[in-house]
């Protein structure tokens, strides 16, 4: 028997860390979205909260471009995606596109930070997000070329993901057993040890 939208969030809830931010804990990455309509004003807080990311000489190189569901921006975002990503994600509300302007707008010279960037502000987008009650999904497979000529996208931008969001629905709505097994997996992360160091390949004591 299939999960419950309720089950499934449940158990993707990351563990319960004593002063972890909530939305650290309930963010994660479905792929069954409902078609509840997400309200503007949530919309707006959303990329409010990016809007106040950190970036390099304050530079802010990140855009996104967004589409709700029925409109072309959000058709043209759904026919880039590649492989699996086409089976599910443009059942979300909203599809939005990050980008980052490659050169820095003081002086022209490249930003080898852009991208790094423009992750920072999404990534307070999707905190956000969890935050208001929803759920996100970030993609790295869909055509660049294709994206760029669909949505008339300037060269001087980079591309990053492409961002699914909306409000989390039942897994049974998936249209495959691929995606159900994974929509309803555990998630996993690697321990601290392996990832933060107090010297190269040596765990960092951090409690």
């Amino acid at each position: 028997m299939s999960l419950s939208a309720a089950e499934v969030y449940a158990l993707k809830l990351a563990p319960e860390v004593d002063g972890v931010l909530p939305a650290v804990r309930t963010r994660w990455s479905s792929r069954a979205f409902s078609a509840k309509h997400v309200a503007d004003a949530d919309l707006h807080c959303i990329f409010e909260a990016a809007r106040w990311a950190a970036s390099a000489f304050n530079e802010q190189p990140w855009r996104f471009v967004v589409g709700r569901k029925g409109t072309p921006t959000h058709t043209a975002i759904g026919e880039s995606l590649m492989g699996f990503n086409q089976d599910w994600a443009s059942r979300a509300p909203i599809l939005i596109l990050g980008l980052a302007r490659a050169n820095f707008t003081h002086n022209g010279t490249p930003n080898g930070y852009a991208l790094y960037d423009l992750g920072a502000a999404a990534t307070q987008l999707t905190l956000q997000a969890a935050g208001l009650g929803m759920t996100t999904h970030q993609m790295a497979g869909f055509d660049h070329d294709k994206a760029r000529t669909l949505l008339a996208i300037p060269n001087q931008y980079l591309l990053g993901t492409v961002i699914a969001l909306g409000y989390q629905d039942a897994p049974e709505t998936l249209p495959n057993e691929r995606l159900l097994a994974l929509e309803t997996s555990p998630r996993a992360r690697k321990p601290l040890a392996e990832t933060v160091f107090a010297s190269w390949g040596q765990p960092a004591h951090l409690a």
